[in-house]
Parts: C-alpha cells; sequence; structure tokens
C-alpha cells in the first residue's frame, strides 16, 4: 500500500483519495493519516460472520469518498459475489504468484514444493472466483537452490513494490495491455 501510494503521488491522475482496512490498528492506516491522507475501517469482526452486513457498510464507507478504483493491498477478506459485481472492472488486486498457478494461501511454500524455477506475483481485476479476472500485470523472480518460503516471498516484494504501482498508473491513463517485468529486468 505504501509503495502504490507513493508512486500515484507522482501521478497526475493518482489522486489516493482513501485508505480503507478491515483492521482499525492497521499500521497502514496510521501511516496514511501520518501523511495526510484520508483513512477509514469496517472492522469485519462486529458483523458475527456477516458478510453482506460488513460489504455493505464497506461500500457506504466508499461511496461516501467518491471512489472511482478499489486497489487490493493485504485486504485479506473473500468478497462475495454481490460486491464484486457492484465494483465489476474497477476493482484490482495483487497476488503473490504467477496466476493461474498457486491461488489461494502459502503460495511462495507451494512454489517451492513445486520445484518452480521462477515464481512472481500478478496483479488482476477481481471477479467473483478467487484470485481470478483479467490479468493486467506480471512479475517474475528466478527461485534459488537454497531458497525458503521466507526469502523467495522477500524477493517477490520487491516486485510487488515495482509491478503494482505501473500498473495502476497505466489502468489510470487507460492501458490495458500486460505488463511484465522480471527480476533483472532493468526498465522497472
Amino acid at each position: 500500500m505504501r509503495a502504490l501510494v507513493n508512486h500515484l503521488a507522482t501521478v497526475p491522475q493518482g489522486d489516493v483519495k482513501l485508505v480503507f482496512s478491515n483492521d482499525p490498528n492497521s499500521a497502514g492506516l496510521e501511516w496514511a493519516r501520518a501523511h495526510g491522507i484520508s483513512t477509514a475501517s469496517v472492522d469485519h469482526k462486529k458483523f458475527n460472520g456477516d458478510r453482506s452486513a460488513f460489504e455493505a457498510q464497506v461500500t457506504a464507507v466508499l461511496d461516501q469518498h467518491a471512489i472511482d478504483l478499489i486497489c487490493l493491498a493485504g485486504f485479506m477478506r473473500v468478497l462475495t459475489a454481490d460486491f464484486v459485481a457492484g465494483w465489476a472492472g474497477r476493482m484490482v488486486n495483487i497476488h503473490p504468484s504467477i496466476l493461474p498457478k498457486f491461488k489461494g494461501l502459502h503460495t511462495h511454500q507451494r512454489a517451492l514444493d513445486a520445484q518452480e524455477t521462477n515464481h512472481g506475483c500478478t496483479v488482476h481485476r477481481v471477479t467473483a472466483a478467487l484470485d481470478d479476472g483479467p490479468i493486467l500485470g506480471q512479475a517474475t523472480v528466478p527461485v534459488l537452490p537454497k531458497d525458503t518460503a521466507e526469502t523467495l516471498a522477500a524477493r517477490v516484494l520487491i516486485m510487488e513494490h515495482r509491478l503494482y504501482p505501473k500498473v495502476i498508473e497505466r489502468v489510470l491513463s487507460g492501458q490495458e495491455n500486460v505488463l511484465h517485468l522480471s527480476f533483472n529486468d532493468e526498465s522497472h
């Protein structure tokens, strides 16, 4: 989120209206407030598993701030098909794998277990299917012989911080072609 917000501050159409979290104690909210960015949170725990009620409150907050595009970054909640439909084409996510491989959690360990030679991250439009939707950008990193899930995750995170801002800048300017970066690519 920080890398994305910092990059968008340099882009003419990159007006960040709100940093939102489902965790009222999120470090991201504190960081955003310290940088003069509006913040809001809706604590999902207060809804006792009622996802529709939680999402209705989220929608109210987003509408109040006139949000045009949602950029998910570390928002670890599965969204209902109805919520996603309401934001169709206006919600983007970053996922720590080269989709369609390794949807869901524990992607780095799963890549190691599968003996992949490359791993990475994907930015995609959000659809009702988990970690699915049109791909907007992908970045790859090599899987090294002595990698652990943690060392691989650290290299992927570097690429997430490079890829996500570039893809969002392209989305805001109307570009829809897929962006590809690699860890050794000097163009990032």
